[in-house]
């Protein structure tokens, strides 16, 4: 039994895996100022929770955007798990080359995304990940990861709006009746949702010329569902698709 951690700068991502399966799965708010001892606590009840014991853990795979937390969740697996976690990073196989200026600078996150992807979809692709930053990542038929395109995730924009505007309220990113919103809340909804909608498929155009013609498209992240539901240029939906990528990057390395 696997337990894969995604350290993202808004949501911790927790996956326990049996085999191929992700039998568990939970998205926890990232929290600053927790210690290593309630993180482990954290982890612990989480394993209660999907009814599975602590001997039952055979690896702990970790990906990491947030350096200051991952120290204080390394220890807690350490102390509380009793596993050494594999940390994605230089120097672990992935079997995607990553032909960015400087590889040291992609999110490790980015990096699962694409082993997932091209494990199960193939090249050339677009993942499109819908997180506190929306990242748009290129992979080449062969596999390779070249780059891509950051923007602001919606619901920073959306915090943006509030905290800059002093007349705009904070809104929950729903669908709004009409595109012309006829009240503030539905006019920001209309803003970002489909504002956003069109970003999507502008960008997934400018990657398909460069990409060509047959790219896939997969979306990702917590928003992932309800951006596809406004549009037909993503193919697949895979909100769990970091977590996979990490149990593949463990299963690379563990038989190596």
């Amino acid at each position: 039994m696997l337990l894969t951690i995604d350290i993202g700068n808004t949501n911790l991502t927790i996956g326990l895996f049996e085999g191929e399966t992700l039998s568990h799965h939970w998205r926890l708010a990232t929290d600053h100022a927790r210690m290593p001892d309630e993180y482990g606590l954290q982890l612990l009840g989480l394993l209660e929770h999907a009814g599975r014991e602590l001997a039952d853990l055979t690896g702990v795979c970790l990906s990491s955007v947030v350096p200051p937390l991952t120290g204080r969740v390394i220890q807690a697996c350490r102390e509380y798990l009793r596993q050494e976690p594999l940390v994605v990073d230089t120097g672990v196989k992935t079997g995607v080359r990553i032909r960015y200026e400087d590889p040291r600078a992609v999110g490790a996150d980015r990096v699962c995304d694409a082993v997932a992807v091209m494990h199960h979809y193939g090249g050339p692709a677009c993942i499109i990940d819908f997180g506190t930053a929306t990242t748009f990542n290129a992979l080449t038929r062969e596999g390779d990861y070249l780059g891509g395109a950051i923007t602001a995730g919606v619901n920073l924009a959306a915090e943006a709006l509030f905290t800059h505007a002093a007349k705009l309220p904070g809104i929950d990113l729903q669908r709004p009746p009409s595109v012309i919103g006829r009240n503030t809340v539905h006019a920001m909804q209309s803003g970002l949702l489909f504002g956003y909608v069109s970003m999507v498929e502008g960008m997934v155009e400018r990657f398909r010329a460069e990409l060509g013609s047959e790219m896939k498209v997969i979306a990702t992240g917590g928003l992932a569902e309800i951006i596809a539901r406004e549009t037909k240029v993503i193919h697949h939906i895979a909100p769990w698709l970091t977590l996979d990528g990490l149990r593949i990057i463990w299963e690379l390395n563990k038989s190596s």
